[in-house]
């Protein structure tokens, strides 16, 4: 049967339509699951919304989605996350990049193996682990998937753990959908800013557990960078950031965030709008996020602005 990781994803479902000299007829569903609870499930379909009760379902199952992107389109776009999230500290391997950030995110102090290492897999891995140990960190690896399956499958080998997926999701802009989106329940002041103010800056630091010097960097070392403050009465409700890499042509989409008094009042989807508009101007011409798959807030809110999934990465860790 399904789970929420499940969510998200395309799936089949074989449902009971009705019974016929005391046999279940049955009918195939096919589309997205957008929602999933201990009553029913929700599809996207091509057809439209459909809702089916639980105790109508014989079975259910992810399947591929209808068309994965190219090995060259997911090794662009993670080259453009990186230019968005620029760690102080870096090495290469070849083609493979080696990042540190005092330990602040995972995608910071993570080595990415897209293209050639310039020598043999097991002889890469090693190589990072040298690299973190020489710098007193543990080895991370995130692997792009399908493309890193590869160097999954020796990480496994060798005992490596696995952080929850991440999903990387696209939309193209504008955003459509946050044309019909209603008006924020509340007064607000919404400004986008060049550097974040420290009020927008202690809220990154209560939602990351922290703020060292090399996270100020990861925030601010992007040639086109926007931080949204949105304000109620005159004090910080939510945040968000937005960067313009990938040669102009990519949005990304970072640290969207209301602060727990001001949730569910429209307030992130202000933000997500105000930051597309700018990433608009500046020529880009796509939006991305990165999101963990159990994030479920989240992803049910990227999804009605017209995000999908364009690939998923592991964050591995190696054994202590």
């Amino acid at each position: 049967m399904l789970r929420q990781q499940d969510v998200g994803h395309r799936i089949v479902v074989r449902r009971i339509v009705g019974i016929r000299e005391g046999r279940p007829l049955f009918s195939d569903a096919l589309g997205e699951l957008v929602e999933l609870s201990e009553t029913h499930l929700t599809l996207a379909t091509a057809q439209g919304p459909l809702r089916v009760p639980v105790a109508q379902v014989h079975r259910a199952k992810r399947v591929p989605p209808t068309r994965r992107p190219t090995a060259a389109a997911v090794v662009a776009l993670e080259r453009a996350a990186d230019e968005a999230w620029p760690a102080p500290t870096r090495g290469h391997l070849g083609d493979w990049l080696l990042r540190s950030a005092e330990g602040w995110t995972g995608r910071a102090n993570s080595a990415l193996p897209i293209g050639d290492p310039d020598r043999p897999l097991p002889a890469a891995v090693d190589a990072v682990e040298r690299w973190y140990a020489e710098r007193d960190q543990p080895a991370m690896i995130n692997t792009p998937l399908p493309l890193a399956a590869p160097v999954g499958a020796e990480l496994d080998e060798r005992g490596w753990g696995t952080r929850p997926p991440t999903l990387v999701q696209t939309a193209p802009l504008p955003l459509a959908a946050l044309a019909v989106t209603a008006a924020p329940a509340v007064d607000t002041v919404l400004e986008l800013a060049t550097a974040p103010s420290a009020e927008w800056l202690a809220v990154a630091a209560g939602r990351k557990g922290g703020l060292p010097d090399a996270a100020r960097h990861v925030l601010t070392a992007v040639d086109q960078v926007c931080f949204a403050h949105v304000y109620v009465d005159g004090a910080l409700v939510a945040i968000g950031r937005g960067t313009v890499t990938g040669e102009g042509r990519w949005l990304g989409l970072s640290l969207i965030e209301v602060l727990p008094p001001a949730r569910r009042q429209g307030l992130a989807r202000r933000v997500v709008d105000a930051l597309a508009a700018w990433g608009a101007s500046l020529g880009a011409t796509h939006a991305f996020l990165q999101v963990e798959q159990r994030n479920t807030a989240a992803t049910a809110l990227y999804r009605t602005l017209g995000f999908v999934t364009h690939h998923t990465y592991l964050t591995r860790v190696a054994p202590s």
